[in-house]
């Protein structure tokens, strides 16, 4: 599939099945995400894998939380059940944080898809790497809590009823001058 195709073709999966994403698939995503563009070329990144069922229930949990604080009565999965979550983090002190973030949650994206797997992007990273339990799970991985800012989550795994391919209609406004 072309890369063109490939932009096109990927849709974002909210059910997925208990099937654990092999360490091939998610070296490819984190490779891919590594090779983000960033702001003077910084590669400010760092990234967090966790396949851990306790860990990632413990990561839900503390995005619901985040969530609840906007919407008392909400009750589900913000990781819709994906046996592997990524972390993306960027270094607290640059301005361009969030768009360099940003652009490597979409190379994760497309790195997944391209594996054949469903995936999602999910808000709330900042705030769920705020919290004590947060910082924990960062620094158990390697990750120093101080120095980097949560951006966003991608969910990933195989997706539970297929991927549905069809696009939405398009909403983007289009403007041109020749």
């Amino acid at each position: 599939m072309s890369a063109y195709d490939l932009l096109l073709k990927r849709r974002s999966v909210r059910a997925y099945t208990d099937k654990p994403v092999s360490n091939k698939q998610i070296e490819k995503i984190l490779t891919a995400a590594s090779y983000a563009p960033s702001a003077k070329g910084r590669q400010p990144f760092a990234f967090l894998a966790v396949t851990n069922p306790k860990i990632i229930q413990t990561l839900s949990q503390l995005n619901a939380d985040v969530m609840r604080k906007a919407n008392p009565d909400y009750q589900g999965d913000p990781f819709y059940g994906a046996p592997c979550v990524f972390g993306v983090l960027v270094l607290k002190d640059l301005p361009t944080r969030e768009l360099d973030g940003a652009a490597a949650i979409e190379n994760m994206l497309l790195a997944a898809c391209s594996l054949g797997l469903g995936s999602c992007w999910i808000n709330r990273a900042r705030e769920v790497f705020e919290t004590r339990e947060g910082k924990e799970i960062l620094n158990q991985a390697g990750i120093d809590s101080e120095a980097y800012t949560g951006i966003g989550f991608v969910i990933a795994g195989e997706a539970a009823n297929g991927v549905s391919y069809e696009a939405a209609s398009r909403k983007s406004v289009i403007g041109v001058i020749q």
